[in-house]
């Protein structure tokens, strides 16, 4: 007899064989889940009711259709996988829970650092400055059920006021500015500052690419990290950090040098850089900017220039509220009640909004536009209508057309 959340099928044929939740199983195709579970070790060595590649693709399912409980998750991939014969019984919620805890983290975070990469091609347009690939670096606080576990791990904000109504987790992102594809990610307590956490991810830029931050992140140590691998650097910096006019160059920007704190009162062992000051008006008020960048000649990116593509560093503020505000919902908590939850879940809604992005950037460079042209809230209606049609599609066929009766 099956068991409640069971479809009795025949023998050669899993649930995990017919299940499949359209832009996402394109995305992130059966064969590579399967690769990351075995390279993980969370494959099973006894069938399952709820095998790993299935509650895989329920953790995106589940971020993408945030705030819809369990059951109801479950429902929207199992739809389509009766067809008359047979029915699918949804798993209980805690049954899904279990599942969640044997999946663990590690192959979601597997599945994000094979997958998630930057999407520009040459075509893309705006995601280029010149000969860069333009990036930027930025973090966020996510605020978490209100569990002992999740508090003693991850903390609560304090301030004068007290404490926060929730414990939060800190994620810095490492983003494509033009297309608003998240590459890195690091998660961690309030205790570890962005500065800590973005060390952990400059190590995938790469010549080529020009990352901005604002003046939150500079300091010396980190400046060098993330030049380490031949990336260029665009960082605001506070308008009062000893920088010494040593030459003014062509177009009003001036080389100076920066220095280790030990070395700074002696000035041994100089890193030169290029500072660009601007002042920007906005309704009366006026902002003195100052830049730091690793491109030492004025003819290669002009100050001009490179005042007005700074502003491109808000699109990682962006794509940090596409994913708080729009994917998530706003004023919503994550559901996981432990730590390894709250990683395995921040992972997924970073996977699901890359998906989402991937198919915009392809839309967008079929027609020659910019992705930013399109709407992210558009393209994620549009993606949720597509889940209940395509689920019942088989996994085998993603490479042909889908037969809509499989079984």
């Amino acid at each position: 007899m099956a068991r409640v959340g069971q479809v009795k099928a025949p023998a050669s044929e899993r649930i995990s064989d017919r299940i499949a939740i359209g832009v996402l199983t394109r995305a992130f195709p059966p064969g590579l889940v399967d690769e990351v579970i075995a390279e993980t070790g969370r494959g099973e060595k006894r069938s399952r009711l709820l095998p790993a590649r299935v509650v895989v693709y329920f953790v995106l399912a589940m971020c993408l259709f945030f705030g819809q409980g369990y059951e109801e998750v479950a429902r929207l991939l199992g739809e389509g996988l009766g067809d008359g014969r047979r029915s699918w019984r949804v798993p209980t919620t805690a049954a899904i829970g279990r599942a969640r805890r044997r999946l663990g983290v590690e192959p979601l975070k597997v599945l994000f650092a094979r997958v998630c990469r930057p999407l520009a091609v040459p075509e893309t347009t705006g995601a280029w400055y010149r000969r860069w690939r333009v990036v930027a670096v930025d973090g966020t606080c996510l605020d978490l059920a209100d569990t002992d576990a999740n508090t003693e791990f991850f903390g609560r904000h304090v301030s004068g006021r007290g404490a926060s109504a929730f414990p939060q987790a800190r994620v810095v992102g490492l983003a494509e500015c033009g297309t608003h594809a998240m590459f890195g990610a690091a998660i961690g307590p309030l205790s570890v500052s962005e500065q800590s956490l973005s060390r952990r991810l400059f190590p995938l830029l790469r010549e080529g690419m020009l990352l901005l931050a604002d003046r939150g992140f500079y300091g010396f140590e980190l400046w060098q990290a993330a030049r380490a691998n031949g990336a260029d650097l665009l960082w605001r910096v506070r308008t009062n950090a000893a920088l010494p006019v040593l030459r003014v160059l062509s177009d009003g920007s001036y080389l100076s040098t920066v220095h280790a704190e030990p070395d700074r009162k002696s000035r041994r062992n100089p890193v030169t850089v290029r500072v660009v000051e601007y002042t920007l008006t906005t309704t009366g008020d006026q902002s003195v900017y100052r830049l730091v960048t690793t491109v030492l000649d004025p003819e290669a990116a002009p100050a001009a220039e490179l005042a007005a593509l700074y502003v491109q560093r808000w699109e990682i503020e962006t794509t940090l509220d596409e994913i708080k505000t729009h994917q998530r919902g706003p004023k919503l908590v994550l559901r996981s009640k432990y730590p390894w939850g709250v990683e395995q879940e921040v992972y997924g809604l970073l996977l699901v909004h890359h998906a989402i992005r991937q198919l915009m950037h392809q839309a967008a460079l079929s027609e020659g536009l910019d992705p930013d042209r399109l709407s992210f809230t558009r393209s994620l209606r549009v993606v949720r209508r597509q889940v209940p049609a395509q689920a019942g599609l088989s996994p085998r066929h993603t490479r042909q057309r889908a037969d809509p009766h499989p079984g």
